[in-house]
């Protein structure tokens, strides 16, 4: 049996188009959640803190840093980057082709 590294693994996944959107759906949560996480430890507040500072719930924001959050509102995300001294940037890149 011949093995295979993960990269050579996740390759092989990629080429299903289902996979592959649910993947890059996942990554873009994901960095979002870290930067939104690093922000927070940066300026010393508890996800607690941070929700009282956006008007939202501390069950909010651990959705939000979970990086598993779906459905995230522009308008969500000012106010939590405004509590944190940052502003969001919002981007629109090409697909990727098969």
């Amino acid at each position: 049996m011949k093995s295979r590294t993960y990269q050579q693994a996740l390759n092989e996944q990629l080429k299903d188009p289902a996979f592959r959107e649910e993947f890059e759906s996942a990554d873009e949560g994901f960095t979002l959640a870290t930067e939104i996480i690093e922000l927070r430890i940066k300026h010393n507040l508890t996800q607690k803190q941070l929700a009282e500072l956006v008007g939202t719930s501390q069950p909010a924001i651990a959705r939000l840093e979970s990086g598993s959050y779906r459905n995230v509102s522009l308008s969500f995300l000012r106010r939590v980057a405004k509590a944190l001294g940052a502003v969001p940037e919002v981007h629109l890149k090409p697909q990727l082709q098969d």
